[in-house]
């Protein structure tokens, strides 16, 4: 029933047991999952996994904190990967103002490049925020990225930008943050924001939820996302689950 939009099963931290993390999503419920590529080494593991297991997904995108490694060939290569079957997003994309590895002229630069192939390829954006709200607002309306949409990925703003958000044709994906004692803004999303317009994801093997945090996410903890998302709402944690996997599904174009 439960769709983790955003994993990194391509990640080293599952070289050792990834056949019995995949084994403890699916006993979780957790029936489709998307694996989310950001570089070059990523998306060629996420594609690898896409075309192993039918019930996994794949995205493409290059990582803003990388932004300054990205050359042409690298934008042409995500281009030829968007005609993929499995491919159902460009990103992880966006702006990540936390690091300083990539000036912010390179990461825009970057970012508006692949919006522009987002709307010739014509598939939905993952976008990727970190310290840098008004700018990514900006852009994406510069950049007319409602023609596409996508996800305001581990979103972590308030609900009046999740609003705008939701008005340039995005959904709004919540993980292990929403489960967070302190974290007021994502339970105050979870809350406000229509049911039809909310995701979920882990982001593993980061930001793991409560109360397993501090250890190692894994896609079988999506279940606690919406467990924890259902309880806000005061709704059944069958009717998050069942949207969510809606939402996720209209979204990448899954039928």
């Amino acid at each position: 029933m439960l769709f983790d939009t955003h994993a990194h099963l391509n990640a080293e931290e599952y070289n050792e047991d990834l056949l019995e993390v995949i084994d403890r999503a699916r006993e979780a419920g957790v029936s489709l999952m998307n694996i989310v590529g950001f570089d070059r080494p990523t998306i060629e593991k996420a594609i690898e996994l896409a075309d192993r297991y039918d019930f996994l997904y794949a995205s493409v995108g290059w990582h803003p904190v990388d932004a300054i490694d990205m050359t042409a060939a690298d934008l042409e290569w995500i281009e030829a990967l968007a005609a993929h079957p499995k491919v159902v997003a460009l990103g992880e994309m966006g702006l990540d103002y936390h690091w300083d590895k990539s000036p912010k002229d390179i990461q825009k630069d970057v970012l508006r490049k692949q919006i522009c192939l987002a709307k010739k390829v014509n598939l939905p954006i993952i976008i990727h925020n970190r310290e840098a709200t008004a700018d990514i607002l900006e852009i994406l309306k510069e950049e007319g990225a409602d023609q596409v949409g996508g996800i305001m990925h581990c979103f972590s703003g308030s609900p009046e930008i999740a609003r705008e958000c939701i008005k340039m044709n995005f959904y709004i994906s919540l993980g292990g943050p929403v489960t967070f004692k302190n974290a007021k803004k994502p339970k105050e999303v979870a809350v406000e924001i229509p049911l039809d317009r909310l995701l979920i994801e882990t982001d593993c093997p980061y930001l793991t939820p409560h109360p397993h945090r501090g250890k190692r996410n894994e896609p079988s903890y999506v279940k606690l996302v919406a467990e924890q998302i259902a309880e806000l709402k005061g709704l059944t944690y069958e009717e998050v689950a069942g949207a969510t996997m809606q939402n996720a599904k209209k979204c990448f174009g899954i039928r």
